[in-house]
């Protein structure tokens, strides 16, 4: 499927809005959240691997995409646990999401797509839970757009805001990984 001229702009601007916030978020947090870095960097290097393959639906592309989902983000939400003295959560959505891409070969495509919505449901509703519970708005607003972007993808509609809905819910996890770089640095800040 070829992707419409005014669509495409769309699609590399949201591709480049997630890989920019992305790259930025890892670079801030390597110091003091390497696992929330590390995670940050697989989104980062996913949709720098969408764009240099020419925005196609190639299995690298897929590939990175499914790495980023089951393994970045909980990374980012193993992190935000820990933080917060949630260990065994931690530990819990971190070895979830190594057991879910060991397995992924044997789900199938559409096995593929619902695990990584329900990871990222997973993560966002912890995410935000904690948050909620630390009083941490950065959280609050980062669960909820990470949630958000779960929730959408799930629609059947097309197109959302007269954009791509697969575009919306990059913006989404861009403003998501935005707000959720800010919780954990102010998270950090109270610790200290």
């Amino acid at each position: 499927m070829v992707p419409k001229p005014g669509g495409e702009w769309s699609t590399v601007l949201s591709h480049l809005a997630l890989g920019v916030v992305s790259l930025h978020a890892a670079v801030s947090s390597v110091q003091s959240s390497r696992g929330a870095a590390a995670g940050f960097l697989l989104q980062a290097l996913a949709t720098a691997i969408t764009l240099a393959s020419g925005l196609g639906t190639h299995e690298d592309c897929l590939a990175g995409a499914w790495v980023a989902t089951v393994i970045g983000l909980p990374l980012l939400a193993f992190d935000f646990h820990w933080v917060n003295g949630d260990r065994s959560s931690a530990n819990l959505l971190l070895g979830g999401g190594m057991v879910l891409a060991v397995a992924g070969d044997h789900l199938g495509p559409e096995g593929c797509s619902v695990a990584g919505q329900a990871v990222l449901l997973v993560v966002a509703v912890t995410i935000l839970i904690v948050a909620v519970f630390t009083g941490n708005t950065y959280g609050m607003w980062g669960g909820a757009m990470l949630g958000a972007a779960g929730l959408l993808s799930r629609l059947e509609e097309d197109r959302l805001l007269l954009l791509p809905k697969e575009d919306v819910c990059r913006w989404a996890l861009a403003a998501g990984s935005w707000a959720y770089c800010w919780a954990l640095h102010t998270q950090r800040l109270q610790w200290e």
